[in-house]
């Protein structure tokens, strides 16, 4: 993991699940993280826990639906180490319901955190690594930008979007490599703000299946490890013995 030592990785959704087992598990491979999300004192916390165990950490509290708090997150980091090497741009919600529910807060809700979070994170890294030379986006989709099922409308069409703008990102770039990360059934907060009684069902009969978070940070970590001139575009991860 030797090309993992010292890169300077901006993750958002960094207080739990995806996020944090990432922080840790870049930490423990060397890399200098700074660690972004609304819930501050759960971000400390894990700072501290990278801290003791010799790893490089920071934290700072954001608001991916804001294009100005999140280049300020994405400055802090450039600010704190002189470079910014990885964006992670992990922060999502799902609060699945069926169309005809006509859930449309939760609708907007999806689309504001999910897809322009992406965006405001690329627009707040883009500049800083095309002047220095290189640098890397890891996004999360999920497996419902592959799969739709009932209840996922919405939620899947948010994450076809990160896809797309991950992919559309891929083919403009020559020195910034960009990987789509889209992580099936895993244990994590996600899905706690579902309101739909029928969906919440659904996701607690999936997740007879799912995978810890430790699973795609794994995946995570394989990316950014791999030579500059290697770009892992897309990994999908799901437990094997699910159907979706």
């Amino acid at each position: 993991m030797s090309n993992v030592k010292n890169k300077v990785i901006a993750i958002t959704g960094a207080s739990s699940g995806i996020g944090q087992a990432s922080a840790k598990l870049l930490a423990e491979n060397g890399a200098k993280v700074v660690l972004g999300a609304r819930r501050t004192e759960k971000l400390e916390k894990i700072v501290e826990e990278i801290r003791a165990a010799g790893g490089t950490a920071e934290f700072k509290a954001v608001d991916v639906t804001s294009r100005e708090e999140v280049k300020a997150f994405i400055h802090f980091a450039k600010d704190k180490f002189a470079r910014v090497d990885v964006i992670f741009n992990n922060a999502g919600v799902m609060p699945l319901s069926p169309m005809k529910a006509l859930k449309v807060e939760e609708w907007d809700k999806m689309i504001d955190v999910n897809i322009h979070g992406v965006l405001n994170g690329i627009a707040a890294g883009l500049p800083i690594m095309e002047a220095q030379g290189g640098g890397q986006f890891i996004n999360t989709a999920s497996i419902g930008a592959h799969v739709v099922v009932p209840s996922s409308a919405v939620y899947s069409g948010t994450k076809f979007a990160v896809w797309a703008i991950s992919e559309g990102l891929r083919q403009e770039s020559e020195n910034i490599r960009v990987t789509i990360i889209s992580p099936g059934v895993v244990e994590t907060e996600l899905g706690s703000d579902i309101t739909d009684e029928s969906a919440q069902a659904d996701l607690q009969e999936f997740r007879k299946t799912a995978l810890t978070p430790d699973a795609i940070a794994s995946a995570v970590l394989y990316a950014v490890s791999q030579a500059d001139n290697v770009d892992v575009n897309e990994v999908i991860v799901r437990p094997t013995a699910s159907a979706f």
